[in-house]
């Protein structure tokens, strides 16, 4: 057989892109991701090397300068990525669904403004949905913007942005007065540009120092004070106040098959120190794999990576072709994050003690693979996502 999760159906140029990506993982990610992980070291070389191979506008369509590949293709670089150091693919991730938003939805205007620049990795975005005192309830956001004249005025905190201090561009969810019955017609999107940085960015907006993690280490993660900053009404998405909510989620469905090719990257990274490992190390007189129940739990292992990567594509290819897939990508991300979970557990049995140690790589995974039980929506949401669909689909008729 192959060997895991290899996608059937891809055009030459899909796998030339995979190849390179993968090439470019093994070489310049893998070999540093210890030393920078364990330092909190933001990956710039990295982030460089992504730049220079056009990966900031892979689905950003042709004619604003981006290779206008599919979510697809996405998804599989991001899980090649996700192989070497989850936190590089983080680095992309809220960058990628600024510009799906912005794409989908934007003005003219905004695109010719913004994703051009995106395309290069000159302007990157981030994404903030979520706030100290929010959860999952993301119809009940207290940041508000208020008229102001031509614009508005913007007042409230916001956290949990990846790439808070290192983006110029964050699309951000916030309240404003339309009228609305239904609190989450009461939402607006605005873009909002910025320097790069920490400290008093702009006049009224606060990006605080990165949050300390126990994973994720590398990429930074902050939160944004807003204090009577003014914003254009040009800066609100699609010139569209009320429909910031129904935006996000469009994001948030996309980053959702994200997180699962995330989820499936370091699943697959696992499983292959576990294989190697337990071929190179013995008890008994002989290598652990060849003892019973190491290789049946291997076997456990390839399977679920199997199963997570094949939900994973089929919901990046359903969206792709214009297909409804919000249930699917919520089995996708929930399968995914929690057999990602599962299997880096199991890598890490099968290093023993050696798996306690930092110097090995298997100890670093084990602190990432909680994040994506909770980013993109807990296995609660995509629990709740996922039989809403169902009856929705299955509706009784008696």
């Amino acid at each position: 057989m192959a060997r895991l999760a290899q996608t059937a159906g891809l055009t030459d140029v899909q796998s030339e892109i995979l190849a390179t990506v993968r090439q470019f993982v093994d070489k310049e990610v893998i070999p540093h991701a210890q030393e920078l992980e364990h330092s909190d070291t933001y990956p710039a070389d990295i982030v460089e090397g992504m730049k220079e191979m056009g990966l900031f506008g892979i689905t950003i369509p042709e004619e604003y300068g981006g290779l206008g590949e599919s979510l697809l293709t996405y998804a599989l670089v991001v899980e090649e990525i996700a192989r070497g150091w989850m936190s590089v693919s983080g680095v992309i991730n809220t960058h990628f669904i600024v510009a799906h938003m912005i794409s989908r939805h934007g003005t003219e205007a905004q695109k010719q403004h913004f994703l051009p620049r995106m395309a290069t990795g000159e302007v990157r975005g981030s994404f903030s949905m979520s706030e100290p005192d929010l959860g999952s309830d993301v119809a009940a956001i207290k940041t508000r913007a208020r008229k102001n004249g031509d614009g508005y005025v913007i007042d409230g905190s916001k956290m949990w942005l990846t790439n808070g201090g290192s983006s110029n561009l964050i699309a951000l969810l916030v309240k404003t007065d339309e009228g609305a019955e239904k609190a989450h017609q009461n939402l607006t999107t605005f873009l909002v540009e910025k320097p790069e940085g920490f400290g008093e960015v702009a006049r009224g907006l606060t990006i605080p120092g990165k949050i300390d993690k126990m994973g994720y280490k590398g990429v930074d993660t902050t939160e944004a004070v807003f204090d009577g900053y003014k914003i254009g009404a040009d800066m609100v998405l699609g010139e569209a106040p009320g429909k910031g909510f129904a935006y996000m989620m469009d994001g948030v469905e996309v980053g959702r098959v994200n997180v699962a090719a995330r989820a499936c990257g370091i699943a697959i990274r696992a499983f292959e120190l576990a294989v190697e490992y337990a071929q190179q190390r013995k008890t008994f007189g002989k290598a652990i794999a060849e003892h019973q129940a190491v290789a049946f739990k291997l076997a456990e292992m390839a399977t679920k990576v199997e199963a997570a990567h094949l939900m994973m594509v089929n919901a990046a290819r359903l969206k792709d072709s214009g297909e409804r897939n919000d249930v699917e990508a919520g089995m996708a991300k929930l399968i995914a994050s929690e057999y990602c979970a599962e299997v880096t557990q199991d890598a890490f049995r099968i290093h023993g003690g050696y798996g306690y140690s930092k110097e090995y790589e298997i100890e670093r995974l084990m602190r990432e693979a909680p994040f994506l039980l909770i980013g993109e929506g807990t296995s609660e949401i995509q629990k709740t996502i996922i039989s809403r669909g169902l009856l929705r689909e299955y509706k009784s008729r008696s």
